[in-house]
C-alpha cells in the first residue's frame, strides 16, 4: 500500500485540476502505477483502456477537440510508446492540445539492457529524440522533484497548440513527491495588435467598396469561437465558407453560407470570391485540401488572415492564439462599441437553407449504394445536436461534401495526417466528453468510415461497448482501399490493383463477435433509413455496414480534373 503522495498521485490530481475527467491509454508494466493512482482517485478521473495506443491517442485528440480543452493519453514503454506516434502526429499537425504520459523502464536499468529501454544509452533508441519533432514539449523526468516544473511547462506548451510529452521512468512514478497541489496555468493570450489593426483597416476598406468573403478554419472550433464568428459574419454581412475540417464552425443554414472550400468544396465559393473586395481567412492556414481548385479565384482578391499560424498563401496576417477574444475585439471595433457592449450576436434574418451545387461525379453502376444517396439518407436521420467523426478517404470526401450537420453538432475529419482509423478512437473520446446534453438528454455520436479504416482500428468498437457509449458506427464497405483504387485508375492506367480486398461482411462479423451490439447491414436506402432510426432509438453503441462500389469516384476535385491515362 502507499500513502497517496506518489508522483502518479500528483499527476492524476493535476489532470483533474485541469478539468479533464477521462484519460485514455493501454496499460503495461511501466505505466501501471498511473492506472493504480487512477483507481485510487476514480472519483476524480476515469481511466479508459483502449485496444491500441494509436486509438488511445486519437481518443485524447477527439476529447480535446470536442471540449476545446486538453486531452490526456498514457502508454507504457517500447512498442506501446511507439504506437502513439501516428496519433500524436495528427494532434501536432492539427494543433490539438494533448498531454502524453509515457512510462519508461526504471532509471537504474537505463543503458543496461532493460526491456523496452528507450533512454538513448548504450545503443538503445532515444524516446526524447523520437517524440520531440511531433511535440511542443518533450522531457524525461529524471527525479521526482523535477516533475512540477516539467508538468507546468508541458501543459503551457500543449495549450499553445499540440502534444506535450512527459517520459516517466517507473521508479520516478512510484517515488514520493513533496509539492504543493498543481495549479493549472491559464492559457496565454497573445496577438499581434499592430497587425490586427492592419487587418481591421483592410476589412473596413473592403466593406466600404464591396463584399467580404470569410473562409473559416478549424482554429475556430479549437478556440470555441463559433458565436464570435457568427457575429462577425452578421456585422460584415459577409459570405462565409468553411475549410473541410471545419464544417461545424458555421451552420449551413445560416445567412451567407457558400459551402466548403477546396478539394471537396462547392463552386459557390469561387463565385463569391470573384466579386469580393477582400477574402478574410479566420483560423485556417489554407492547406492544399482547403484551397484546391481556388488558386485563380484566391489570386485575384486581396487576402487577410487572423490565426495562430500564417496561411500558406501570401496575406496580411495577424497572429492570435485565441480567436474568441480576438474576434470579440474585432467585432467591437467594427460595430463601433466597447468590448462588453455586444452581449449577443446580431439577430440574423431568417433565410432559406442554401442549396449548394454538388460536384458532379462520373456515373457509377457498380454494386451497392452510391455515396451521395447514403449521405443524404444519413442527413435525413441525424438527430439534433449529433456529433460526426469522419475518416479520410473516399468516404470522408463524400461526407465532407454532402453532409448537413445538425445545429450544435460537432464535426471532425483528421486532415493533418489523414491517418486511417482515426475516427473510431476520436469519436469515442468525444462521446465520453459530450454524450450528456445540457438539457439532461443523451447526445449521439456518429463515426463514419470506410472498411479499410475499420480493418485498421475498428476493434475500438469493443471499448464503446464496454462503456455503453451512445455512438453509431457507419462503415461504407467496398472491400477495398477505394481512394487508392481511384488513384490507380486515374494516374496509372487502371492496369492493376493492389487495393481490392477479398470480400468481407463487417456487419455479420460484428454481430457474431458482439451479440449484444445492435448491428445492421441494409441493402437499400429504405432499409438504411430504418436501421439508422433503430440505432438512434436504442441506448449504447450500434453498427451499420453499407455495401458500396469500390470504383465510384468521390466528390474530390483532384480526381475529376485529371484525364485518365
Amino acid at each position: 500500500m502507499h500513502n497517496g503522495t506518489r508522483v502518479v498521485d500528483h499527476l492524476i490530481k493535476a489532470v483533474s485540476a485541469l478539468g479533464v475527467r477521462h484519460v485514455f491509454g493501454v496499460d503495461g508494466a511501466n505505466i501501471e502505477d498511473l492506472y493504480d493512482a487512477a483507481f485510487d482517485h476514480r472519483q476524480l478521473v476515469t481511466a479508459v483502456v483502449a485496444k491500441h495506443e494509436f486509438s488511445a491517442a486519437t481518443m485524447a485528440d477527439g476529447y480535446a477537440r470536442s471540449t476545446s480543452g486538453l486531452g490526456v493519453v498514457c502508454a507504457t514503454s517500447g512498442g506501446g510508446a511507439v504506437n502513439l506516434v501516428a496519433g500524436l502526429a495528427e494532434s501536432f499537425a492539427s494543433r490539438v492540445p494533448v498531454l502524453a504520459l509515457i512510462g519508461q523502464p526504471p532509471t537504474n536499468l537505463e543503458g543496461k539492457g532493460a526491456f523496452q529501454d528507450s533512454s538513448g544509452q548504450a545503443g538503445a533508441f532515444d524516446a526524447v529524440r523520437l517524440f520531440s519533432p511531433i511535440s511542443r514539449y518533450c522531457a524525461r523526468v529524471d527525479s521526482p522533484a523535477d516533475l512540477p516544473v516539467h508538468l507546468d511547462r508541458a501543459v503551457r506548451a500543449a495549450y499553445g497548440g499540440g502534444p506535450a510529452m512527459l517520459l516517466l521512468p517507473k521508479d520516478i512514478q512510484q517515488a514520493d513527491l513533496v509539492a504543493p497541489p498543481f495549479s493549472p496555468p491559464g492559457r496565454e493570450y497573445r496577438r499581434d495588435l499592430a497587425a490586427l489593426w492592419r487587418v481591421l483597416d483592410a476589412v473596413r476598406a473592403a466593406r466600404s467598396t464591396g463584399k467580404v468573403v470569410i473562409i473559416a478554419g478549424d482554429q475556430v472550433a479549437r478556440d470555441d469561437a463559433r458565436a464570435e464568428l457568427a457575429r462577425l459574419v452578421g456585422v460584415l454581412e459577409a459570405a462565409v465558407a468553411v475549410a473541410p475540417d471545419a464544417k461545424d464552425v458555421y451552420h449551413h443554414g445560416d445567412p451567407g453560407f457558400c459551402g466548403i472550400s477546396g478539394s471537396m468544396g462547392h463552386p459557390e465559393l469561387a463565385d463569391a470570391l470573384r466579386g469580393a473586395a477582400l477574402c478574410l481567412l479566420v483560423g485556417t492556414r489554407m492547406p492544399v485540401t482547403a484551397r484546391a481548385g481556388l488558386d485563380e479565384a484566391l489570386g485575384a482578391v486581396p487576402l487577410a488572415s487572423i490565426g495562430a499560424e500564417p496561411p500558406y498563401l501570401t496575406a496580411a496576417h495577424a497572429h492570435s492564439t485565441d480567436l474568441t477574444r480576438t474576434l470579440d475585439e474585432l467585432n467591437s471595433e467594427l460595430a463601433g462599441a466597447t468590448v462588453h457592449s455586444i452581449a449577443q450576436p446580431p439577430r440574423l434574418r431568417a433565410v432559406r437553407e442554401p442549396v449548394l451545387t454538388p460536384i458532379e461525379v462520373p456515373y457509377s453502376d457498380g454494386p451497392g449504394l452510391r455515396y451521395r444517396d447514403v449521405v443524404d439518407t444519413i442527413n435525413a436521420e441525424l438527430p439534433s445536436g449529433a456529433d460526426v467523426f469522419a475518416d479520410a478517404g473516399n468516404t470522408g470526401a463524400a461526407v465532407v461534401h454532402h453532409l448537413r450537420l445538425p445545429r450544435d453538432g460537432r464535426f471532425t475529419v483528421a486532415l493533418g495526417m489523414g491517418g486511417m482509423g482515426y475516427a473510431f478512437g476520436a469519436g469515442i473520446g468525444s462521446a465520453f466528453a459530450r454524450h450528456r446534453r445540457p438539457d439532461g438528454g443523451i447526445r449521439r455520436t456518429f463515426v463514419i468510415a470506410g472498411d479499410g479504416a475499420f480493418f485498421m482500428h475498428g476493434m475500438e468498437i469493443h471499448t464503446a461497448l464496454e462503456h455503453r457509449l451512445p455512438i453509431t458506427f457507419v462503415v461504407f464497405n467496398n472491400n477495398a482501399h477505394a481512394m487508392c483504387i481511384t488513384r490507380e485508375q486515374i494516374y496509372y492506367g487502371d492496369r492493376y490493383s493492389f487495393n481490392r480486398f477479398q470480400p468481407a461482411h463487417p456487419g455479420a462479423g460484428m454481430a457474431a463477435m458482439f451479440p449484444e451490439l445492435c448491428t445492421h447491414s441494409p441493402t437499400t436506402l429504405r432499409e438504411l433509413a430504418a436501421a439508422l432510426r433503430h440505432c438512434i432509438g436504442r441506448q449504447g453503441p450500434s453498427f451499420v455496414s453499407i455495401d458500396c462500389d469500390p470504383d465510384e469516384v468521390p466528390p474530390f476535385t483532384p480526381f475529376l480534373s485529371v484525364p485518365r491515362r
